[in-house]
C-alpha cells in the first residue's frame, strides 16, 4: 500500500518517516519529497507499506497526530497523473501583449 505523509516538518528526514510507521508493521520504503533545484524538503512524502491491514492501521493511527511538531495528514496515496506536455496553457493562441489588436 502506498502510503502519502502531508504536512510533515521540513527537518524530517526518510528515516525517521520510516521509523515512525515501523511501530504498526514492515515499511518497504519511506521517502521525502524534495525540491529539485534547491534540496530543500516539500513538506510531504510518501511511505510503502506491503501489507494493505498494517497499512490501514498506520493511516488509522497516525492521521492528525502530532509528529515532530506539526499535524501530518495521512491517507492512501492516488496515482500519480499524467502532466501536460510543456509549461504553456495548451489553449492555442499566439500570445503577447496587445496582439491582434486591429
Amino acid at each position: 500500500m502506498n502510503i502519502y505523509v502531508s504536512n510533515l516538518n521540513f527537518s524530517t528526514t526518510s528515516e525517521s518517516l520510516q521509523e515512525l510507521f515501523a511501530a504498526y508493521g514492515e515499511v518497504e520504503s519511506a521517502k521525502i519529497i524534495t525540491d529539485r533545484e534547491s534540496g530543500r524538503s516539500r513538506g510531504f512524502g510518501f511511505v510503502e507499506m506491503p501489507n494493505d491491514t498494517e497499512g490501514q492501521n498506520a493511516i488509522s493511527g497516525l492521521h492528525d497526530t502530532d509528529f515532530e511538531g506539526k499535524t501530518i495528514g495521512v491517507s492512501v496515496a492516488r496515482p500519480k497523473t499524467e502532466r501536460s506536455s510543456g509549461g504553456y496553457n495548451n489553449r492555442g493562441g499566439n500570445g503577447g501583449y496587445n496582439r491582434n489588436r486591429y
